[in-house]
């Protein structure tokens, strides 16, 4: 048997697990891998592909103790960071997460790092970073530099 890389996943508790895997197709185009359902409707467990990687998530369930959602503590403990290809895909990402329901808490802008960044908060109360590398501006020649091949040329010229 082929030795496993190690892997870094993400499971998320949600309020509505159907709610959120259908704002999750229309917002970010995830793919539904696969959905196991509880005999009273909850979702056990749900597997989503998107933007290169995996999702797991679930509903709550309290009664065995288990993590509670941000509907729940009234907040999120962390941000879902994406790495995007383009500066003008975290415009996009946000504009459709937020037309599809979510809401925008950072806009789109470039930021000190060389990135374009914004967030968006999902329903169910899940914070989405979207991240982008800005282009790298072209190196200048040194004015000194310039201004010696001005002056050589000059001379050519007379």
């Amino acid at each position: 048997m082929a030795k496993r890389a190690p892997t870094l996943g993400t499971y998320l508790t949600v309020k509505d697990a159907n709610g959120i895997i259908a704002y999750y197709k229309r917002a970010f185009g995830a793919k539904e891998v696969m959905r196991m359902k509880a005999d009273d409707g909850r979702i056990m467990h749900a597997e989503l592909a998107l933007f290169g990687g995996t999702l797991m998530l679930s509903d709550e369930f309290p009664e065995y103790g288990n993590t509670k959602s941000p509907a729940t503590i009234g907040n999120t403990t962390f941000n879902m960071m994406v790495g995007l290809a383009a500066p003008k895909d975290v415009d996009a990402a946000l504009k459709k997460g937020a037309k599809t329901g979510g809401a925008i808490v950072m806009e789109a802008a470039d930021q000190f790092w060389g990135a374009r960044f914004g967030m968006l908060r999902d329903p169910a109360g899940h914070l989405w970073a979207f991240n982008a590398d800005l282009p790298k501006p072209a190196k200048k020649k040194p004015a000194a530099a310039s201004a010696k091949a001005g002056s050589s040329k000059a001379k050519k010229k007379r």
